[in-house]
């Protein structure tokens, strides 16, 4: 049988303004006609972020603080939990966030995996091979429907393949992209992870072959607060706060710069308790910091020689320690006092001259810049 014509198509001049725009949906990761992926070890939030953020997209409302480009259709498919487990964590995170039965009811469609297998291709002998009835049945619901978002979760569950073959796993990522091509939707793809051994997360540790990652438009990667970020941050149950990164964690902003998400305890009204996601924020070393504050640094300051380095024995941050009456061994503290200084260096407040110390040798010490108007 003959194949499709193999042909180069000549490509034309276009004006740059006449382009279609990209259709962000939601926060630059949703696009219609491109799928996306959210990569993270189990428990750490991953399905609960994406309730609440479907929950978002249908009401159009911040609920995160991010704000959806409208109101949108969307339809979540869950592989693994019951549907009377996704009626207790949907409604909990609608009761948390405050919304009504409008803003839902008509835009939202939830089915489970134990109800109704999703599967678009599976492993034969002669490879992986995709499903062409299941396709067509998952096009014609999402136009019936007119679904703008398709959550797919999680990603494993939609294909019977194996998960290490790399061409496999293209093919089937690349139709879900089909998918989200034909029908103008975005397609989300919840996807496991390795074993790290603990080591934090990036988004190529997704499970099996990189495939995925490689055919995804947006992928963004969870990862549970660490024992040191939770200590710096001062919080009593770390793990049930997560960051969430796109791209590469080595390419990620350092945590107080993270979008930090919280895990709160939701009782519904049947006396269940259910996890939910909330907006958190990473403390903001001015809280509670006034000018008369740092008139009196500027003052402790001034009135000593005070280093830069932070291993030095007569370390600028002790000056800050003693005035904000802080513990430069507690590590809230220190992080405190280290984002207090990196605000009024840059400010101008603080300025870093070198200087001669006892021994002849140069050093970076800190001096008062401008003195702060009371």
């Amino acid at each position: 049988m003959p194949g499709k014509a193999i042909r180069a198509k000549p490509f034309a001049w276009i004006e740059p303004d006449t382009i279609p725009k990209r259709q962000f949906i939601y926060g630059g990761h949703h696009t219609r006609k491109f799928i996306s992926t959210t990569v993270a070890p189990g428990g750490v939030g991953k399905s609960s972020l994406g309730i609440v953020e479907m929950l978002a997209m249908t009401s159009g409302k911040p609920l995160l603080g991010i704000s959806p480009s409208g109101r949108f259709k969307v339809w979540m498919w869950n592989g693994e939990d019951p549907e009377d487990e996704l009626q207790r964590r949907i409604m909990a995170a609608a009761v948390k966030h405050g919304l009504a039965a409008s803003d839902f009811e008509g835009r939202l469609f939830v089915d489970s995996g134990r109800d109704m297998d999703l599967v678009i291709a599976e492993q034969t002998r002669d490879g992986a091979q995709v499903i062409a009835p299941v396709i067509d049945a998952i096009k014609a619901t999402i136009m019936a429907n007119k679904i703008d978002v398709v959550i797919i979760d999680p990603f494993v569950s939609s294909h019977r393949v194996t998960e290490n073959d790399n061409g496999a796993i293209d093919r089937v990522a690349k139709a879900w992209a089909k998918i989200a091509d034909d029908t103008g939707c975005a397609v989300e793809l919840v996807h496991h992870v390795r074993k790290t051994n603990g080591a934090e997360v990036t988004v190529e540790d997704g499970r099996g072959a990189v495939a995925l990652l490689s055919a995804a438009r947006s992928a963004r990667v969870l990862n549970v607060m660490t024992e040191d970020e939770g200590a710096r941050a001062g919080v009593e149950h770390r793990r049930l706060h997560f960051r969430v990164d796109n791209g590469k964690s080595n390419l990620a902003p350092p945590p107080d710069k993270s979008d930090w998400y919280k895990i709160t305890s939701v009782e519904i009204g049947n006396g269940d308790h259910v996890g939910v996601v909330t907006v958190w924020k990473w403390p903001d070393p001015l809280d509670q910091v006034t000018v008369a504050d740092l008139r009196a640094v500027q003052d402790a300051v001034a009135a000593g020689q005070w280093r830069d380095n932070s291993q030095a024995a007569d370390w600028v941050g002790k000056a800050v320690a003693q005035v904000m009456q802080l513990d430069t061994g507690n590590k809230q503290h220190k992080a405190k006092i280290i984002g207090l200084l990196k605000i009024w260096k840059k400010s101008g407040m603080l300025v870093v001259a070198q200087k001669r110390d006892a021994k002849r040798e140069l050093r970076d010490y800190v001096e008062v810049g401008t003195f702060a108007d009371d």
